[in-house]
């Protein structure tokens, strides 16, 4: 799965899983522009930083417009607070559903024509919210349900010079971890509900973007790959007496 000499703009990717993706393509090969409003405090090594606002529409035009080359594409900018749908207003879910659904829209459209050039792929970063009930992130919930069906329709309008899947990523530890989950304990306690033990790591999403933009994925678009650990355990199993020790 080498990617010697492509060229690869991962959004939102100065830090967490952004930063993950960046790492993951530079140790393949590839040349990798990260984008972010600010600049990290520590620059990763390899890359270079192009200060941009994704949703800022004329902005990411100029941006695509103005790189040379383009081969892939990783949507991985978004996120959002904790925040009951009835603890805010419509504009702060609205501002959600932009930055998770509406700028990944307008970053691919910018990047179209660069990618058709090089035959090149998409990789939008999907999350298992989008597949489940989200109390307190309902908003992003629906914005990555849209996402990864957007991904579907791209896949299949775009074809056969651009491919486009979805990485439908589960909990991962970043080093804003403790904002979600708490301290150790509580990163202990959340990782012991994942069937493979553990929070995914930002490289092990990382992997799975550089497979899918990868030549090993040739003839893969319009997929949603799962990077979850297994899921969740279903609730009922432990709430059930049928089969249990007395």
């Amino acid at each position: 799965m080498e990617l010697n000499g492509r060229v690869v703009v991962v959004t939102g990717g100065t830090r967490g899983v952004g930063a993950g993706i960046a790492r993951s393509f530079v140790e393949a090969g590839a040349e990798v522009v990260v984008c972010a409003r600010r600049r990290p405090e520590v620059p990763l090594p390899k890359t270079r930083f192009a200060s941009l606002d994704v949703r800022d529409a004329d902005a990411v035009r100029r941006f695509f417009a103005e790189l040379p080359r383009l081969d892939v594409l990783v949507n991985n900018a978004g996120g959002a607070p904790y925040r009951l749908l009835a603890d805010a207003g419509p504009e702060r879910h609205l501002s959600v559903l932009e930055l998770n659904l509406l700028a990944p829209l307008a970053v691919s459209l910018a990047a179209h024509e660069r990618l058709k050039q090089t035959g090149g792929s998409i990789v939008m970063i999907g999350s298992v919210s989008g597949g489940r009930p989200s109390p307190g992130a309902a908003a992003y919930g629906a914005a990555k349900a849209g996402l990864e069906n957007l991904a579907r329709s791209m896949a299949v309008e775009w074809a056969p010079d651009v491919r486009v899947n979805t990485l439908v990523v589960g909990m991962v530890r970043t080093e804003r971890s403790h904002l979600h989950y708490g301290d150790e304990d509580g990163i202990a306690a959340v990782s012991r509900t994942v069937p493979l033990g553990r929070l995914a790591e930002p490289s092990d999403v990382g992997a799975a973007a550089v497979f899918l933009a990868s030549d090993a994925a040739a003839y893969i678009s319009g997929a949603s790959l799962l990077v979850h650990g297994g899921g969740e355990r279903p609730a009922f199993l432990d709430a059930a007496t049928v089969n249990k020790e007395t």
